[in-house]
């Protein structure tokens, strides 16, 4: 990943939040030339230094990095718009409403982006009693398995983890579940909508 801070980003921001370069410098207690400097891409900021510019601008470091703020635009909190990230090296799940800037072991993780179920992914869903029994037809080996899966509705997300060797099935209960997401360590994340 080739991230680091540029001097038109922390120009940028700083004009945005409406501080001056004297400001910024006294808030990191350097001088304004070093600031400057930054902005007119004579020097980078000292890695020692990145903590305290995002602090300083009122954002992340993972923000800082990425040149992109964070605005969760999605305040009606639709849990149909979750996003989900998964880390390649320890399998952690992570979801969040609207957007998010999320890493894991020092990696920045891209939201999933889901496919509809395929032949080799073929999920069957059976209403028992007040729940739906979800079975996605996959070999769970250690090597290629079905990693969770998640049932949506607007007001609720329900998920369960599943473990290589294991079966790939899970209940959930009924209320107002309109679609089903599930990632394959191998393939990638899928999606299908539950028809009433």
């Amino acid at each position: 990943m080739d991230l680091y801070v540029t001097g038109a980003m922390i120009k940028r921001l700083r004009e945005e939040r409406k501080m001056t370069q004297n400001q910024l410098a006294e808030k990191l207690n350097i001088s304004d030339k070093t600031v400057s400097k930054w902005e007119n891409a004579k020097g980078y900021p000292d890695i020692s230094l990145i903590e305290p510019i995002a602090e300083a601008l009122g954002i992340s470091v993972m923000e800082l990095l990425s040149g992109n703020d964070i605005i969760n635009a999605n305040i009606s909190s639709n849990m149909l718009r979750t996003k989900w990230y998964v880390c390649p090296i320890c399998g952690n799940v992570v979801h969040s409403v609207g957007e998010a800037m999320i890493s894991c072991h020092g990696i920045a993780l891209p939201p999933l982006s889901a496919e509809e179920t395929d032949e080799s992914h073929q999920i069957s869903i059976e209403q028992v009693e007040d729940e739906y029994y979800i079975e996605i037809n996959h070999d769970m080996t250690k090597d290629h398995y079905i990693s969770f899966i998640a049932a949506l509705s607007d007001n609720c997300v329900q998920l369960v983890k599943l473990y290589p060797e294991g079966s790939a099935e899970a209940r959930f209960k009924m209320n107002r579940i309109r679609e089903l997401f599930f990632y394959c360590n191998k393939d990638g994340a899928y999606r299908t909508r539950i028809k009433k």
